[in-house]
């Protein structure tokens, strides 16, 4: 896909059924062996968790259509992101770059994520964009195995 032009918008209400809808419909390109639709209700609760807990939503919105590309979410105070999610017509444009540097500016100091192990777009993304794998761990809602990986702003002299 060619690149696109991306705003980026703090998420609202108004945006959660198009954002839950683009998760779906991600994570069912990409792990289709799971039932992701049945996970809706449990999506949404994590979201409203996130929030609570301090982390911050940002949706990307392609210029040219209009429609949610994907979105990030990061704490600021841990540099944690939970989710950075692309609907799969956007993948290859920009979107997840666009979301990863938002994710960076919004926590300058560092970032930390899990990826699944079996998600190779994924993997290579980060790889590509900077962030290193420090450990392994397992997913407790689908026990699938992950890599945690992490991004640290560069030293200033």
């Amino acid at each position: 896909m060619k690149r696109a032009d991306f705003s980026l918008y703090d998420f609202v209400p108004a945006h959660l059924p198009e954002l839950v809808d683009l998760w779906v419909e991600s994570w069912r390109a990409t792990m289709p062996a799971i039932d992701f639709e049945g996970r809706r209700a449990w999506f949404v609760d994590h979201l409203s968790a996130l929030q609570s807990n301090g982390a911050q939503i940002v949706c990307a919105f392609d210029v040219a259509s209009g429609a949610m590309a994907g979105f990030v979410t990061v704490d600021g105070k841990d540099g944690h992101v939970d989710q950075l999610t692309v609907r799969p017509a956007f993948w290859g444009a920009g979107a997840a770059e666009v979301l990863l540097r938002e994710a960076k500016r919004r926590s300058p100091q560092h970032i930390q994520l899990e990826v699944n192990q079996g998600n190779l777009r994924a993997v290579r993304f980060y790889e590509k964009q900077g962030l290193f794998r420090d450990g392994e761990s397992v997913n407790p809602r689908s026990g699938l195995k992950t890599w945690r990986y992490r991004w640290r702003a560069p030293l200033r002299s």
